[in-house]
């Protein structure tokens, strides 16, 4: 035998036994009751407003503040200032530089848990905010927050004005998690509360001299964002003299609409800032604290809280069903996981089938309700993204009953959620206005829910893999978007996960699966970019700062980024190359004992530049499912496929 052969033969025995351990260990984490969860972490930002919304729920007495949570608070205290960066600041993803936002929040609930104004570590964050731009750099939430209790001008906050609930269909051109965040806050904000502080208490030393506290507007007098603008002042010039009857309309439809989605959910959207400001405008519109509705919320937001020997940290929210997802298809495409445990699993997953009619029905209102979604319950809003990855688990999971009929409505509600571009998006249909992108209060990078190529390329393997024809319509409108949306390098943006390689490798994938030759130009131009950007460790690894540089920045190797490009190459023809190997190498040689994988990395996407998260099952899912791929090119699953259905 020569000595390529050997090497390779020598590098699937290796690949096996790393895949078998990758398994067995994923089966350790699945929960009794068939599905996989784990944490879902993020920034400081989290820990700051829940000090923040502490001095809201627990007001100062007679100028002091001493809320009956002192403890957790002080915990808080401790968590936030342990990531705090050696110049000061604080990050928004792993490894990443200081920003301002962030730090201005972090600064502000420090000083309010009682750190001293000469304080080190509060010095050393003033020094850095005013050296980013005070706290006049800071974005329109961090503003709006503070202007809550006083500490900021109203004036120079952007409006948010209840009476957008009075446009109708209108609100569901903006994405599903601003519509969630704004129409609470726009309750908060238009009831102009300015809820006590400590007496004395001010970040007035945030603000830089000679800096102006308007917004910026560098597109010109003829663009949207001097419009908006424009609008914005004219709004607060209204307000003064807004009928009154108007206002209270706007106020109750705001709150219909906001209780209406707490319902068969964990939260609005059940994520945290609309949690949040729904507690906040639940007291100012007068509901006792005993009330079903506040004590519902209160609960809903301190479910996100993790107090115990992991940490003090709140979660943006939960992630079951995107974790059981990708666990399942990895176990599945290995060959090794045992039917029960996959079975037991779908038949989890089907319970979570959206019946319900949610925001997506707008603009498809007579389209049969399913999908899924991310966390344990939101029924207004399935995930397309989950949807599709869930249809992979369950071409491997099959449920004990009604598993075929769950599948054919999931089939029929995503080919129904194709937007007209011919590609997906998260949660809504042709949510493309960009001229929104340009309102006041639009910083937080997401005003919209474009159709992406990462969910796309998902999507198509997952209707692919559930019996949908490749000369289906959607499929081939899906792969003439993934062309057009290639960049100039051969890469694709990734929306919802760090950043290009995550986008390429779901491109390719659903490529793949929707038949598209290896040969085609397109394909290879996205091989060879995925090989020129290997480290030289033989794994792949990229910055969040891409995001904010339109182009790939690389860091070092994680597993899970690794795993991505590995999955790539293989869905564009590269069974042989040495970066294939080498990167296969890097997951045997990372490896633990246990056989999971360590990653610092945020590789997770919430607000592109704004917010990041750190999945942390991404580490042990994606190997797997990369190692077992790679297995399958080199028929090495057999040795271990007798094993497949273990009891």
């Amino acid at each position: 035998m020569s000595p390529i052969l050997q090497v390779a033969d020598a590098l699937t025995a290796g690949c096996a036994q790393a895949t078998r351990r990758g398994v067995d260990y994923l089966l350790s984490l699945q929960r009794p009751e068939g599905y996989w969860w784990a944490d879902l972490t993020a920034d400081t930002t989290l820990e700051s407003d829940f000090i923040l919304l502490e001095l809201w729920r627990h007001p100062p007495q007679n100028g002091v503040w001493n809320p009956p949570s002192r403890p957790m608070i002080e915990r808080a205290v401790r968590s936030i200032l342990a990531r705090q960066l050696p110049d000061g600041g604080f990050n928004i993803y792993a490894h990443g530089p200081s920003e301002i936002s962030a730090t201005v929040k972090a600064y502000t609930s420090l000083k309010l848990a009682g750190l001293d104004y000469d304080d080190p570590d509060l010095s050393r964050a003033r020094e850095r905010i005013l050296a980013m731009g005070g706290l006049q750099a800071a974005n329109s939430y961090v503003k709006v927050n503070l202007s809550l209790f006083g500490l900021y001008p109203r004036e120079h906050t952007p409006m948010i004005p209840p009476e957008g609930m009075l446009l109708g269909k209108l609100i569901y051109e903006v994405s599903s998690w601003t519509r969630a965040i704004v129409i609470p806050l726009s309750i908060v904000h238009a009831m102009n509360p300015r809820r006590p502080v400590p007496a004395g208490f001010t970040v007035n030393e945030l603000i830089k001299p000679g800096v102006p506290f308007e917004f910026p507007n560098n597109e010109g007098f003829w663009s949207w964002r001097n419009f908006f603008l424009k609008a914005d002042w004219v709004l607060k010039f209204m307000e003064r003299r807004m009928w009154r009857g108007m206002r209270t309309k706007s106020i109750r439809l705001a709150e219909q609409w906001m209780l209406e989605r707490t319902r068969y959910s964990d939260g609005v959207a059940a994520i945290y800032p609309p949690m949040m400001y729904v507690i906040m405008a639940l007291d100012l519109l007068g509901y006792p604290k005993d009330h079903p509705d506040v004590k519902e919320a209160e609960q809903q937001f301190f479910n996100l809280l993790v107090d115990d020997e992991r940490g003090f940290y709140f979660q943006p929210c939960f992630s079951p069903v995107w974790d059981t997802g990708i666990a399942a298809y990895a176990l599945g495409e290995s060959g090794y996981a045992p039917d029960d445990a996959l079975r037991k699993c779908a038949n989890w997953l089907l319970t979570k089938e959206v019946r319900r009619k949610g925001d997506w029905s707008v603009k498809r209102p007579n389209v049969e309700p399913s999908g899924w979604y991310f966390e344990f319950a939101n029924e207004s809003y399935p995930d397309i993204d989950d949807t599709g990855q869930v249809l992979l688990a369950l071409s491997h999971a099959k449920a004990s009953s009604g598993h075929d009929a769950c599948v054919k409505r999931a089939v029929d509600w995503l080919l129904a959620m194709q937007s007209k571009d011919g590609g997906w998006a998260a949660f809504d249909v042709d949510n493309n206005w960009h001229f929104l992108s340009a309102v006041p209060f639009a910083d937080h990078n997401a005003m919209l829910d474009p159709t992406c190529p990462d969910i796309t390329g998902r999507v198509m393997e997952g209707l692919l893999a559930s019996g949908v024809r490749k000369d289906h319509p959607a499929i081939l409108r899906g792969v003439e978007f993934l062309k057009r949306s290639q960049e100039f390098d051969g890469s694709w943006y990734g929306r919802w996960g760090v950043d290009y390689i995550y986008g390429t490798f779901l491109a390719l994938r659903g490529l793949e699966a929707a038949g598209v030759s290896d040969r085609e130009v397109y394909v290879l131009r996205a091989g060879e970019w995925l090989r020129s950007i290997q480290n030289a460790d033989g794994g792949w690894g990229e910055s969040c700062e891409s995001y904010d540089r339109h182009t790939f920045v690389p860091f070092h190797s994680s597993p899970s980024q690794t795993a991505w490009a590995i999955l790539g190459l293989l869905a564009g023809g590269d069974t042989t190359s040495q970066c294939l190997h080498k990167g296969v190498e890097y997951l045997m040689d990372t490896q633990r004992n246990d056989g999971g994988w360590d990653e610092d990395l945020s590789t997770g996407t919430g607000f592109p530049g704004v917010f990041y998260l750190k999945y942390h099952y991404y580490r042990h899912s994606f190997p797997v499912l990369a190692l077992s791929t790679y297995l399958k090119t080199r028929g090495g699953q057999s040795e271990y496929k007798n094993g497949a259905n273990r009891k």
